[in-house]
């Protein structure tokens, strides 16, 4: 799909820099990419942060697990 957007230069070129890109196309395809993984992870440590996992505490769990 084409979609024509005003792109400040000076962040596509800071962003190319930072990504290892060599096209807009390509730097900005990785920066969504890497912004929807940042978001992901984000979720992730909230759900441990607010107890999601709680058999992460479970010493007995963990020591029967490595047997």
């Amino acid at each position: 799909m084409r979609t024509v957007v005003d792109i400040d230069e000076k962040s596509l070129r800071e962003a190319r820099v930072a990504l290892g890109t060599t096209t807009k196309v390509e730097t900005v395809n990785r920066a969504l990419a890497e912004v929807a993984a940042l978001a992901a992870r984000r979720r992730d440590l909230q759900r441990l942060a607010s107890g999601g996992l709680p058999a992460l505490g479970d010493e007995v769990l963990y020591r029967d697990a490595w047997r």
